[in-house]
């Protein structure tokens, strides 16, 4: 099976497991942002696990699909390594100060200490983080601008501290919420 196959089956799986999930602000369904975040990292990387993970990155985060599942699936489609390397990036970028599992913990709180964990995570899964907030923060704007500002400055403090993923595409995200910010 070549990558494009994978890839393609990957994206079956995810759409899958996100269900009649939707975006916030719109009415598209929830594949479309993972498909961009791979799209976005395409430009930079053929990586294989860099990729699929792009796609898989909000799995575990937003559906009922278990790590266990993943790697069931990922065993039939991916070599080995391939396969421990993706679940690795996935949980990478799994957040894991949420509010259902801190709900005494405020939005401020939450998000300074996963951004404490977020600096300790590998530089592939910083370059799909990269790509997911350059994703994230052209969509907000337009529909919630009240929120907007609060969330591109998350994403700006974010950039500012991850520093291991590739330096273009790092520097692509910063300009963007940057430039986005501005004109709020």
């Amino acid at each position: 099976m070549n990558h494009s196959e994978i890839i393609n089956k990957i994206i079956e799986f995810a759409d899958n497991a996100h269900g009649d999930q939707t975006r916030k602000y719109t009415a598209d369904k929830y594949i479309v942002h993972p498909i961009r975040v791979m799209e976005t990292c395409k430009q930079y990387t053929e990586e294989l696990p860099v990729l699929a993970t792009a796609i898989l990155h909000d799995v575990l985060e937003d559906t009922a699909t278990s790590e266990d599942h993943i790697l069931h699936f990922l065993k039939d489609i991916m070599n080995e390594n391939d396969r421990n390397l993706t679940i690795k990036l996935v949980n990478e970028l799994t957040d894991v100060y949420v509010k259902k599992d801190f709900p005494k913990l405020n939005r401020d709180t939450r998000k300074r200490m996963e951004l404490e964990r977020l600096r300790k995570i590998s530089a592939r899964a910083q370059t799909i983080k990269y790509a997911d907030i350059i994703d994230n923060s052209k969509e907000i704007p337009q529909h919630d601008p009240s929120f907007a500002k609060r969330y591109l400055k998350e994403c700006n403090d974010i950039l500012l501290a991850l520093d291991k993923g590739l330096p273009k595409l790092r520097k692509e995200a910063i300009n963007q919420v940057v430039t986005i910010l501005k004109n709020l």
